[in-house]
């Protein structure tokens, strides 16, 4: 059985909700940030960089949140989380996929770290750099609208759901407390509204006991 090793509302969640899409049981195991368990050595042994989540089954171990959600995509089809291989929108699913991880995850980062990017007590410069963060993620909450208003679907590919829209839900939670949050774009808002009243994020938001508003 898949066991993964997650934390409420960290990078964890959307894998959390492609296995409730998926359906076939799993387990889940709480790494407790709060008492440093990532840091751990057994956790150290399944991911060297100390960062939620793992997928374990079995000898199989692996880690990076996009890897996970593009795994399980591709190892049960019948689900439907991504599109055909070798097709145009196959393309652009690895496109959007890198581009959640690469562009709009790392801001994100940035924004809630940024003390990891200047000289330790150097707290200005940690200001500047969430500030600056902030900005860029509202530029890129804009591609995301304009992506929503030109696919002609309800999801950021078009017609189909996929692995990008939960991890698309994922990342725009984060940005709940912002001055401007992704649910205030008109599309963006309506869009993850929708992905919120799945029966399997609905589950994942309520076993990992997220209070509302959960946008």
């Amino acid at each position: 059985m898949k066991t993964l090793f997650y934390y409420p509302s960290n990078a964890s969640m959307a894998p959390h909700i492609l296995l409730e899409e998926i359906g076939q049981p799993f387990e889940l195991r709480l790494v407790d940030r709060a008492h440093k368990e990532h840091k751990s050595e057994p956790y150290l042994k399944l991911n060297p960089n100390g960062l939620i989540p793992v997928l374990v089954d079995g000898d199989f171990v692996l880690y990076e949140t996009a890897a996970i959600c593009l795994h399980l995509a591709d190892t049960h089809p019948g689900s439907a989380l991504a599109p055909a291989l070798g097709t145009p929108q196959r393309a652009h699913f690895y496109k959007w996929l890198m581009w959640l991880t690469n562009t709009l995850q790392t801001a994100l980062i940035a924004y809630f770290y940024p003390e990891r990017w200047v000289e330790a007590g150097n707290t200005e410069g940690a200001r500047q750099v969430a500030a600056q963060a902030e900005a860029k993620i509202a530029t890129l909450l804009d591609q995301l609208e304009a992506q929503l208003a030109a696919s002609g679907g309800p999801w950021l590919l078009g017609d189909s759901y996929t692995a990008l829209d939960p991890y698309a839900l994922m990342l725009c939670r984060w940005t709940r407390g912002f001055h401007r949050p992704a649910r205030t774009w008109p599309h963006l808002g309506a869009y993850l509204a929708r992905i919120l009243e799945r029966p399997a994020v609905v589950r994942a938001f309520e076993t990992e006991q997220l209070a509302q508003p959960w946008v």
